[in-house]
């Protein structure tokens, strides 16, 4: 798609007030063009094929099909970006994280009371999601999110077989971060680690209400035992603690342990949590013992506290282009001099378990 070409979005929603409401927003941003409307998943279906947008937004209770099954289907036959629409409901939450985790770029939150007048005052994080969505990379569903429902994936032949032993005597964690695409690059990067891998210390940039959902999900999926993190909690082998919604989280050493403090103040960069809280503080209290992964992502977010992790003797890692949903966060640590080294999504895991085996 050329620069001056306009974003063509197909709205998809069984509220006839919500379309109208989308289609208001997003035909007044002279780069995006809403070039149809669909009531459920066959009309939208039908009309990907004949008008060809370049973005979905997609909801999620619908009649006929529900957005998740419809998404599935979608990525296997006809991969694209899609911003999903979800309330904010426990079930909700499971659904949008599981929709992330299949391949959908972002969601939008919707208003719970008012529906027109609370997403009229969306309108411009709309527009914004719209635009970063039609700028991802979208491949067909990736292999981990194939797998991860019939179970936990086999740790590849090429790492060490040794590492069930060294990991749990060493003070060694893993910090990282991800923002656009982490939740499915999470899934394939979690799911190839050891059960004793070394603690994990994660930030994905999720608002409050999905991370313990996402939690719960990764936990079933993978070896390590994850769950949302708690001020206080300790950073333990085989454990991985993700950061809350709405709060960040840095790791600061007490004694012999690694212990995780979650807290609220301004944002950074934007954002909260902030991936760069989290890789400062693994510079300033875990200096070698800390290593650093930078995943998918729009935006800078990480970016200098990956550096200052390879300044303070972290190995640190950055996902590449060609892999990356969004090369985002990933490009700007990698411009800074940040990342020792630059790998795929598929050799992430493989990569981090050797340099802490170098260790």
């Amino acid at each position: 798609m050329s620069q001056a070409a306009k974003i063509r979005v197909l709205v998809v929603d069984d509220s006839a007030l919500m379309r109208q409401v989308l289609v208001e927003i997003l035909t007044g941003d002279d780069q995006i063009e809403v070039v149809g409307t669909a009531s459920d998943p066959f009309v939208a279906r039908e009309k990907i094929l004949r008008l060809k947008p370049d973005v979905l937004t997609l909801d999620v209770e619908m009649p006929r099909m529900d957005g998740l099954s419809f998404l599935e289907k979608l990525m296997r036959a006809h991969p694209m970006p899609v911003l999903m629409i979800s309330s904010l409901t426990e079930k909700d939450c499971d659904t949008t994280v599981r929709a992330l985790e299949l391949g959908a770029i972002d969601y939008l939150t919707k208003p719970k009371l008012d529906v027109q007048s609370g997403t009229m005052q969306q309108a411009e994080e709309i527009v914004r999601k719209v635009k970063m969505a039609a700028q991802a990379r979208v491949q067909r569903r990736h292999a981990a999110a194939a797998q991860a429902a019939g179970g936990n994936r086999t740790v590849s032949s090429t790492i060490p077989r040794s590492n069930s032993l060294s990991f749990r005597k060493t003070h060694q964690v893993i910090a990282v971060g991800a923002s656009t695409g982490g939740t499915e690059a999470l899934v394939h990067f979690l799911t190839a680690l050891p059960a004793d891998a070394p603690g994990i210390a994660i930030v994905q940039h999720m608002p409050a209400g999905f991370t313990r959902s996402f939690a719960g999900r990764l936990d079933s999926l993978c070896k390590v035992r994850v769950r949302e993190a708690q001020d206080g909690d300790c950073v333990l082998a085989g454990h991985v603690l993700l950061a809350p919604g709405n709060f960040h989280m840095e790791l600061r050493r007490s004694g012999a342990e690694t212990v995780a403090r979650v807290f609220t103040s301004d944002p950074v960069n934007h954002v909260r949590p902030s991936v760069d809280v989290l890789f400062h503080s693994c510079a300033q209290e875990l200096g070698a013992n800390a290593l650093g992964v930078i995943l998918t992502g729009m935006g800078s977010d990480g970016a200098r506290g990956l550096l200052e992790m390879r300044q303070a003797g972290s190995h640190t890692l950055a996902q590449d282009e060609a892999s990356c949903v969004v090369f985002g966060m990933p490009k700007e640590a990698i411009a800074l001099g940040g990342a020792e080294q630059i790998t795929s999504l598929d050799n992430m895991a493989n990569a981090v378990l050797r340099l802490l085996h170098q260790q």
